[in-house]
């Protein structure tokens, strides 16, 4: 935990003061602003790991009619389904401190005992400058601990309801075969609250803030599909046929929206198939998205204007130290970045409207019919796609980082919102509320392999290969000039965790015989790159210790997280005394036990949890089954 006018916590634990007169402070003064305080941090390590308990309570009911009839000698298929469920859920946080108390520990000692020495409601001068042990016994004891602690209870609850109704059959015969339809309406309602403990509401705690959050929404839809065959049974063209669908979404959060697809699929022969697709997409804001309150998380930032001047480092160009001291940072460069754990809020937006958008796809499958000829071969299939999408208007909060460099080098008054500082310098505010972003634009290949062996009396095999590139991703934001654009393909975020690698390849192999399937699969991650946070460098001589080292190209602050092959096994039993019914599977996932590449970028685990397996085996055993 951090304390003090310059901690960046952006909360209550920025005005907290260690007095004078509580028996704990060394120093013999007040460390407030007025006397030079920056902001001190402390692991309490006295109490223990913080626990998170959740429990939630989900009812799921679920029915629905299907039948078919014959109209003009041809049969349409129909069905009607509704859903309801509920989840309530109720989480426990041990440990978490409450920042009203522990500025009272830490305050003038009047405020916290009574001129006889008792306490005042409770209170206990807190030890936050005391030594600690390997073992976790310190300064701070349990008295102070049950003063400042206490346990979270958060409730929240959701609900969705939804109906569907659908048709499908054949219209009319042409030369090439029936033209077939689909269509149906549906109604889905969602609805939601979360409702934080009442000390996190007050903004009383150290952790992550929160504010009660409540809304919903429902949608009505209808939709429409055809396939009409073109040809058939002609030189190359065993058959050739297009598919057509369209769908208009009324929300209520925002309004009505049609897309639409199309598709062509044509078997040349028996072996070889071209297929190609056109699609619009629509993703609309969730409930978290539109009316979730702002929460907070610690980002691991760099700040441009530390030490612009260069006093214990390189400084900065002319034009990043103009606009430093634009922003309030004090002109004779004495502001130095101390902690680059910087907390940042992100929250839900009422302005948000839906993700949209277009993407097209083309793909060649070949299954060599002549394979079955070879020996202990039933059949392959080899598929390449290259695929393109397009998203416009991207829900998602700005990169911290990008989002502060970007106000640091252009004044960028779209990117300079939300971002505020101390009389000192130090960054206490960044919002990074959600919103409609430039967009995202992307495209690569698929490559995909599938084998099948005969059934033999030692069982059967199938392999599987799926292997994905990358080829461009790029993120785009608005600015007051334009937009700014970002290529991730190959880089890791850091904080938050994530990661986009050129390369990731799948492979899995199953052997069944009898009762009993046992599945192998390997996953590769291709290695990315990220940038070393300056703090690595150390802050100032005689200061933070130069950690460099942790920086696999220290002179080009770069660190490579090297490329990772992860194996999972696992074995199923179905005994055949239960008709099929009961499953019994173990497995181990991470045989080889390897460990994900150090990210120093990644604040919180030390590595991406998004892309890598946690560090070490994991061992299960699952029952399945079915009545």
């Amino acid at each position: 935990m951090f304390i003090g006018p310059d901690a960046g916590n952006g909360n209550l634990m920025d005005t907290i003061t260690v007095d004078a007169t509580n028996p704990f402070n060394p120093f013999g003064q007040t460390l407030s602003a007025e006397t030079g305080f920056v902001f001190a941090g402390r692991r309490p390590l006295e109490a223990g790991p913080r626990i998170f308990e959740q429990n939630v309570d989900t009812w799921y009911l679920n029915g629905g009619l299907k039948g078919d009839f014959t109209f003009e000698e041809r049969k349409f298929y129909w069905d009607m389904h509704a859903t309801f469920s509920e989840s309530r859920g109720s989480q426990r946080k041990f440990g978490a401190f409450n920042s009203a108390k522990l500025k009272q520990a830490l305050g003038p000692i009047d405020q916290c005992l009574n001129s006889d020495g008792t306490s005042i409601n409770g209170c206990v001068p807190f030890n936050f400058f005391g030594g600690q042990g390997p073992d976790g016994t310190g300064s701070i004891t349990q008295e102070m601990l049950d003063f400042v602690t206490f346990v979270q209870k958060d409730e929240s609850e959701s609900e969705l309801f939804d109906f569907t109704a659908n048709i499908s059959g054949d219209l009319f015969k042409l030369p090439a075969g029936w033209v077939a339809f689909a269509g149906g309406v549906e109604h889905r309602k969602r609805e939601g609250f979360f409702q934080p403990d009442a000390v996190v509401v007050a903004g009383e705690s150290a952790g992550v803030p929160s504010t009660p959050t409540q809304g919903g929404f429902n949608v009505d839809e209808v939709y429409g599909e055809i396939v009409l065959p073109i040809l058939a049974d002609a030189p190359m063209f065993e058959y050739l046929e297009a598919s057509f669908a369209a769908r208009y979404s009324d929300y209520s959060t925002f309004g009505g929206n049609t897309t639409v697809k199309a598709g062509l699929n044509w078997r040349m022969t028996e072996d070889f198939l071209l297929r190609g697709s056109y699609s619009e997409g629509l993703r609309a804001p969730g409930i978290g998205e539109l009316f979730g309150a702002a929460a907070r998380f610690d980002a691991t930032l760099e700040d441009p204007c530390s030490d612009f001047l260069g006093t214990t480092g390189n400084a900065a160009p002319p034009e990043i130290q103009a606009n430093c001291i634009a922003l309030g940072v004090p002109a004779d460069g004495s502001f130095e970045q101390l902690n680059s754990q910087i907390s940042a809020t992100v929250g839900g937006n009422l302005e948000l409207e839906p993700e949209t958008s277009d993407s097209w796809s083309i793909s060649s499958v070949y299954s060599p019919q002549w394979a079955a000829n070879i020996a202990g071969v039933e059949s392959m299939t080899f598929e390449l796609t290259y695929w393109n999408i397009d998203i416009d208007g991207a829900i998602q909060a700005i990169d911290p980082e990008v989002k502060l460099n970007g106000c640091v080098a252009t004044l960028d008054p779209v990117l300079c919102s939300g971002i505020s500082r101390t009389a000192g310098g130090a960054i206490n505010g960044l919002n990074i509320q959600l919103q409609n972003i430039g967009g995202i634009e992307t495209d690569g290949l698929d490559f995909s392999m599938d084998y099948n062996s005969p059934n033999t009396d030692f069982g059967q095999f199938h392999a599987n290969i799926l292997a994905t590139w990358v080829n461009n991703y790029e993120e785009s934001f608005p600015t007051a000039t334009g937009t700014t654009t970002i290529e991730r393909v190959g880089t890791e975020q850091g904080d938050p965790e994530k990661g986009w690698p050129e390369w990731r390849i799948q492979a899995n192999l199953d052997w069944s015989f009898n009762t009993v399937t046992v599945n192998f699969t390997a996953r590769y991650i291709d290695g990315i790159t990220e940038t070393c946070p300056n703090s690595l460098f150390g802050v100032s001589a005689g200061g933070i210790s130069d950690l460099s080292s942790l920086c696999s190209d220290p002179d080009n602050a770069t660190n490579n997280l090297s490329s990772k092959i992860y194996g999972d096994l696992q074995a199923t039993w179905r005994p055949e005394m239960f008709d099929d019914r009961i499953g019994l599977t173990v497995g181990i996932n991470n045989i080889f036990q390897t460990d994900p590449p150090e990210c120093v970028s990644c604040a919180l685990n030390g590595f991406d949890a998004t892309l890598y397996d946690v560090p070490g085996r994991f061992g299960y055993a699952q029952v399945n089954v079915k009545f």
